[in-house]
């Protein structure tokens, strides 16, 4: 029974040094370790959806003559950005000795094209620049007729923007488009956005994450700090006070956005969990360092293989082992000189009996 109880305790050692990893510096540094502090928040339950930045159509304008004529000073071009009242066309009239005009700019904004050049004769039909105010855009997503129920005039949504490296903007919903696409099975949802920065152009692909709901008090965690499959969720825990030490700890998960996930059960707030570098963790093979050296490293003396702090016993049964292992330096020479004169004993041993034999099977020769 004995035994039994002490093969158990050294597999339940075992285990726990299984879930555990402990790192240098130097694999820390190569990780790039980060963590996060659990904690209860307001929790938004999503839906993705893609879609486009669209010009919001109020927000466009055109500059062109009311007479026909031919340009003779063109004070812009495609990129611009003009204000409102400024002077950026001056067209001749074609009749002699007619006036010369000035074009104004409509509104402010970028001149998005250009449709004359210099010299170029003109007509009061065609347009002459085109000009955007972009200071406000739409954010057109396509979203699955099946979400419909969903979402109404105000819903929020985070919108990424991967033109911009995953730049995230809050968008509010102000309008539906007039159909649907019964070919994807979409109908667009329009979200209005602020372009405070003027990096924002029509055109440009959009992810949605459109907010459906919000929880209050929820223990949640960002997403990347979740490992393993659905049947077997983990995250790597920061040790209380071992640095760079990092405990497996199994978690039963809820509902997930595309920032945090929640945790139902195995975390408590205020736990630092990893983020960056958490899936890398299950594979540090190399840079993990024992209990015994984690612990010897933070608190500056030695401990047993297994983390415990080493008795006056332990201490003593150690030293009068350094002082037998001292006696005994030449061991591995001397056991060495002895499998030498043993086989050299054998061999001394073998070519005697040979001898005997050859005497005697010549004595019964002659």
């Amino acid at each position: 029974m004995k035994i039994a109880l002490t093969i158990l305790a050294s597999l339940a050692v075992l285990s726990a040094e299984e879930e555990r990893v402990n790192l240098n510096a130097t694999s820390m540094k190569n990780l790039g370790i980060e963590t996060f502090t659990a904690t209860e928040m307001s929790f938004e339950s999503t839906f993705f959806a893609i879609g486009a930045l669209q010009e919001i159509p109020s927000n466009h304008s055109v500059v062109s003559s009311r007479i026909p004529g031919r340009v003779v000073d063109l004070k812009v071009i495609a990129g611009d950005q003009v204000t409102e009242g400024e002077a950026l066309v001056e067209v001749e009239s074609r009749q002699p000795g007619g006036p010369v005009i000035t074009l104004n700019a409509p509104a402010s904004g970028i001149v998005a094209e250009s449709h004359v050049r210099l010299g170029e004769p003109v007509d009061p039909s065609k347009e002459l620049l085109d000009i955007l105010d972009l200071t406000e855009l739409w954010a057109v997503a396509r979203i699955p007729q099946q979400e419909a129920g969903k979402v109404e005039i105000g819903t929020k949504a985070r919108i990424q923007i991967p033109a911009l490296k995953g730049e995230t903007i809050e968008g509010e919903l102000i309008r539906f488009g007039t159909e649907a696409d019964p070919s994807s099975g979409t109908f667009d949802a329009i979200f209005l956005i602020q372009n405070t920065d003027d990096k924002l152009r029509p055109g440009m692909r959009s992810e949605f994450s459109i907010i459906t709901k919000v929880r209050e008090a929820v223990t949640v965690v960002p997403i990347e700090a979740v490992q393993g499959d659905l049947t077997n969720r983990v995250v790597y825990v920061q040790d209380f006070d071992l640095p760079n030490s990092f405990i497996k700890a199994p978690v039963v998960t809820g509902e997930a956005n595309d920032r945090f996930i929640e945790i139902k059960e195995g975390l408590y707030e205020g736990v630092d969990v990893v983020t960056k570098g958490a899936y890398l963790l299950g594979f540090a093979g190399g840079g993990n360092l024992s209990l015994k050296e984690v612990l010897d490293a933070a608190h500056g003396h030695e401990h047993n293989e297994d983390g415990s702090e080493i008795t006056d016993d332990q201490e003593k049964a150690a030293a009068s082992d350094g002082e037998h292992a001292h006696d005994h330096d030449a061991g591995p020479v001397n056991r060495f000189l002895v499998i030498i004169c043993a086989i050299l004993g054998v061999l001394l041993i073998l070519s005697g009996f040979r001898q005997f034999s050859l005497e005697r099977q010549l004595r019964k020769t002659l």
